[in-house]
């Protein structure tokens, strides 16, 4: 008979790795504000927004530090302590992939987002979007189930899960027609190597999502 996860702890990882979640979640918002004021060009704000999540990235890893130093020690899980880590990790991936993002936009902040490219640019950001915004859903379900062990709710997380292997996918054409579009145009080496890149990057935040729902499906088999 398992034990509720919640009654192993006074209080449960979980919790953390939900405050953590939801600090992610928030970036997803300043990260649209700060792509949509570079394609805009006469923005001012861009580094306003970048150091914006360069802040959220310090406090996500103050919560990182918190959930891995009270994890109580000799206390038996009903998760592998090691997959919680790993699934932190690729969680904090998310917020990482989102700051070099961005910093690799500051270091060539002219001559922008090619017009040829911007329709491209724009569908693989917000293809990005949603896998941000679905971890914190997942945890927070996850949580529930780890509390309760209800076979409807494992089916919830689960259900989470394939929603992020496919905007994962979706994200993956995203990034390719970029790519495709960009060496289309011909632009000069160092324009196309700046576009691709700035794709990989971007396409990473997705990558880094379906990973740690990977993560959270090898917790719930257990």
């Amino acid at each position: 008979m398992r034990i509720p996860f919640l009654s192993l702890f006074m209080t449960s990882p979980f919790q953390g790795l939900q405050e953590h979640a939801e600090k992610v979640r928030e970036c997803a918002i300043t990260f649209q504000q700060a792509i949509e004021c570079y394609v805009a060009h006469k923005c001012t704000r861009f580094e306003e927004f970048r150091e914006s999540i360069i802040q959220m990235e310090k406090e996500a890893d103050a919560i990182k530090r918190r959930i891995r130093g009270h994890l109580p020690k000799n206390t038996m899980l009903p998760v592998d302590k090691f997959q919680l880590f790993r699934y932190l990790r690729e969680q904090d991936g998310v917020l990482d992939a989102v700051e070099d993002t961005l910093d690799w936009i500051s270091y060539r902040p002219e001559p922008g987002i090619m017009p040829e490219v911007e329709k491209e640019f724009l569908l693989l950001v917000d293809s990005v979007i949603s896998p941000i915004e679905e971890l914190a859903r997942m945890v927070a379900e996850a949580r529930k189930y780890f509390n309760n062990f209800s076979e409807k709710q494992r089916r919830v997380v689960k259900e989470i899960i394939r929603n992020l292997r496919e905007q994962e996918h979706g994200a993956d054409h995203a990034e390719d027609m970029m790519k495709q579009k960009v060496f289309a145009i011909g632009a000069d080496a160092v324009t196309v190597f700046h576009m691709v890149r700035l794709a990989e990057y971007i396409g990473g935040i997705a990558d880094h999502a379906e990973n740690a729902g990977d993560m959270m499906r090898a917790m719930l088999a257990r």
